[in-house]
């Protein structure tokens, strides 16, 4: 009998929902992707309708419900973090503790609540696992993998921002971590925001600014901001930023250093942001490649498995293919808190059923695990919507579309699944395991 396994992410923000039977990945949607609302953060109720009616499964079939972090563990740090930031940090603390104290806390009371009001029968109570446990398995579970290092980079878990693990067949053995507040993800944030870009959306927007810019400000950045050891361990200096303190990351010690005030929103691009881009770019493959040499002496590994928020920078990516380290790299499409849920799932299935043999492309089926949709299907709607359209063969269609590109128009298309996570990385992850470059540089 088929074993199945449901993990959820959810309230912070990319909420998804992963299905997992008999050890592989089956059925894998972000929130945003029916709700239309960016980075959606939402209990992900039509990602988790979607991936049962896909499968043709009940709540109740499941054999597990796993949730991507453990709240309680979450809640201390934020309570020691307050402490940490005196006076400095009370309006901020006085903000947010109300939902920590009525829901939060207790997340998974919360998560079988909506579950049972699905109505799709009632499913098993859910459980939860650490943050970077979710990030490494859905990194190497999914993997093609026997064995590899994994190394996982994000702005925060409940602790930990940076991790390495063993992974060895079924095992996912923790080796090294780095934790709150000093991170990799809350760093590049930090210059995202000050170059006037949202914080936990933008950070692509300040990668793809990168190569408009010269790195004058990288020195800058490694002597006051970020310590880089030889180690491949780093730390940041706290007094320049403010996220301990309030709901702003940046403050008057960037103001100093940057040559003036964070840009705002609206306001025009200047060669100023361009350059602090480039800069922490430049400090960013820095730091990356530094852990994923300690990485490589610490485990022995040939291999390489990537995942966390800051996974999804495509140029450290490419430097690290570049550099020859690993034999071969392989990238969590879904490298961000997206991808945990996926991660949640396969952690619990694979450890109560054990691991599936290895794919030699990977678990994924190159990441198409969203939905999709017949002509038959699209017709309809187009029609109950009263939306004009031309339904034509195939050859017509693609000399339409040939002819609209040569005319310099913008075509949108699709076919099959729908990739789970950013499309862009699915390509580079299928570069990568073909051994060539994960992304070139923008």
């Amino acid at each position: 009998m088929s074993k199945a396994h449901l993990g959820v992410s959810a309230y912070y923000h990319d909420s998804a929902a992963a299905l997992i039977v008999d050890g592989v990945p089956v059925a894998a949607a972000q929130e945003e992707r029916f709700t239309r609302k960016r980075h959606d953060s939402a209990f992900p109720r039509n990602a988790i309708r979607y991936c049962l009616e896909a499968t043709g499964l009940q709540l109740s079939d499941l054999a597990s419900i796993t949730y991507y972090e453990q709240s309680e563990v979450k809640f201390r740090r934020m309570l020691s973090s307050f402490a940490s930031a005196g006076p400095g940090g009370f309006r901020t603390f006085t903000r947010v503790l109300p939902k920590w104290l009525q829901w939060k806390r207790r997340v998974l009371l919360t998560v079988d609540r909506e579950l049972d009001q699905l109505g799709l029968g009632r499913g098993p109570r859910a459980i939860a696992i650490p943050h970077h446990r979710s990030h490494a398995a859905s990194a190497f579970f999914a993997s093609p993998f026997n064995q590899a290092a994994v190394v996982c980079i994000d702005g925060v878990g409940e602790w930990q921002t940076t991790t390495v693990w063993r992974g060895d067949h079924d095992q996912l053995e923790l080796v090294d971590s780095i934790s709150y507040p000093h991170s990799l993800g809350l760093l590049y944030s930090a210059f995202t925001e000050f170059c006037g870009f949202k914080v936990d959306s933008g950070e692509y927007k300040l990668m793809g600014l990168a190569p408009y810019g010269e790195p004058r400000y990288a020195s800058l950045i490694v002597d006051q901001i970020v310590r880089l050891r030889d180690d491949g361990s780093f730390s940041l200096n706290l007094d320049c930023f403010e996220f301990l303190r309030g709901h702003r990351m940046t403050g008057p010690a960037f103001e100093r250093l940057f040559d003036g005030p964070a840009r705002s929103p609206e306001a025009p691009l200047t060669q100023r942001e361009c350059d602090l881009a480039a800069s922490i770019q430049v400090v960013t493959d820095q730091a990356v490649l530094g852990l994923v040499k300690a990485a490589k002496t610490m485990t022995g590994m040939s291999n390489l498995c990537l995942a966390g928020g800051v996974a999804l920078n495509c140029v450290s990516n490419g430097g690290i293919d570049r550099s020859g380290l690993f034999k071969r790299l392989w990238v969590q499409p879904a490298a961000g808190d997206a991808g945990c849920a996926l991660g949640a799932a396969l952690d619990t299935s694979i450890r109560l059923d054990g691991r599936p043999p290895v794919n030699s492309d990977d678990a994924m089926s190159g990441a198409y695990l969203g939905p999709q949709f017949s002509d038959e299907a699209i017709v309809a709607f187009l029609e109950s919507h009263g939306h004009r359209y031309v339904q034509l063969p195939e050859a017509p269609l693609l000399d339409t579309v040939v002819s609209a590109l040569d005319a310099g128009k913008v075509v949108g298309w699709f076919q099959g699944r729908m990739e789970f996570g950013p499309a862009p990385l699915a390509l580079a992850q299928s570069l990568a395991i073909r051994g060539t470059p994960t992304c070139s540089e923008p």
